[in-house]
């Protein structure tokens, strides 16, 4: 492809003349590629980083701390009017016993099946002195997901029932391991798997630090390859898939505990914020590093990943 363009440039440079077909086939050919995208889902950036800002406000909510409270409180003001679930257990980790709060809000469909959505939205706790508002990293996809429901809201879901989740505790209390990290989603993976709701979820879609202005999301290989390919497509057919899965990762998340009881899982994150990734678990992580645009190009894709599923 490089000595395509190559070409493409040094031809230009010589003056050769383009014929005007082929600049008829382009301006048709980008007129059909509008008016597809035109016709997908049209997911609100703007407002997913109004929701954002907002969240934000409330400061460090790291669990136990008046910051936690309060984004428990705008989580449920949010959707007082929806299906909400609060589910709340305790747990031990390095610090003691714990209580934390998942929170599950269900949009049913017509067929039988559930796409999962989610995001954590607590802060780091070992960060807990230094003001760290995590911007994007639990807060951008907290309000992506805050956006995702009024685009659901209101509708007749025709495909699978639609849940979106907010973990808690998926930040490691002292430093990241298997029993020290994702206490929301490993709680809610092992009561979902004795009810039997885990044999009703046809994907679970993570989003994790999507707001960054210089979007990046890695192809994550610990996720489920078919529904990653899945993704791949539904950015592409908006033109946005120059900002997915140019590189590879094996990404720790709230995904692994539903990956290792045989869900479908993809991991959508953008680990690689700020040069070097020095934004990341820093006071940096701040409202200034985000975009609506990442967000709309988040937004989009997994709005247009959940029409496809329900074509499967």
């Amino acid at each position: 492809m490089d000595g395509a363009s190559g070409h493409t440039q040094e031809t230009g440079r010589r003056g050769c003349r383009v014929r005007p077909w082929v600049l008829f086939a382009a301006v048709v050919a980008a007129s059909i590629s509008a008016l597809r995208a035109d016709n997908l889902p049209q997911f609100d950036g703007g407002r997913a980083l109004a929701y954002t800002r907002q969240y934000v406000a409330i400061g460090p909510r790291w669990i136990g701390s008046p910051g936690h409270a309060k984004a428990e409180a705008f989580l449920k003001e949010q959707f007082r009017h929806d299906q909400m679930e609060e589910d709340k257990f305790t747990t031990n980790t390095p610090a003691g016993a714990m209580q934390m709060h998942n929170f599950i809000v269900r949009f049913p469909g017509k067929k039988d099946g559930i796409i999962v959505l989610a995001s954590h939205y607590e802060t780091n706790y070992p960060l807990r002195n230094i003001h760290y508002v995590g911007a994007n990293d639990g807060g951008s996809t907290t309000g992506l997901l805050i956006e995702m429901a009024n685009y659901l809201r209101g509708k007749t879901l025709d495909g699978y029932s639609v849940w979106l989740l907010f973990t808690d505790g998926e930040e490691a209390i002292k430093n990241w391991s298997d029993t020290d990290s994702v206490y929301g989603s490993r709680h809610l993976a092992i009561k979902w798997q004795s009810d039997g709701t885990l044999k009703r979820i046809k994907a679970f879609i993570l989003a994790d630090m999507l707001g960054d202005r210089d979007l990046d999301v890695q192809r994550d290989l610990n996720s489920t390859a078919w529904l990653e390919d899945l993704i791949y497509q539904a950015a592409t057919e908006y033109g946005w898939q120059s900002y997915f899965f140019e590189n590879k990762t094996y990404d720790d998340d709230d995904h692994l505990p539903f990956v290792h009881r045989g869900v479908p899982c993809a991991d959508l994150i953008d680990l690689n914020y700020g040069y070097q990734n020095a934004y990341w678990h820093t006071a940096e992580d701040t409202m200034d590093k985000l975009s609506a645009k990442s967000l709309t190009i988040a937004g989009d894709t997994i709005l247009e990943t959940i029409r496809l599923l329900n074509q499967r």
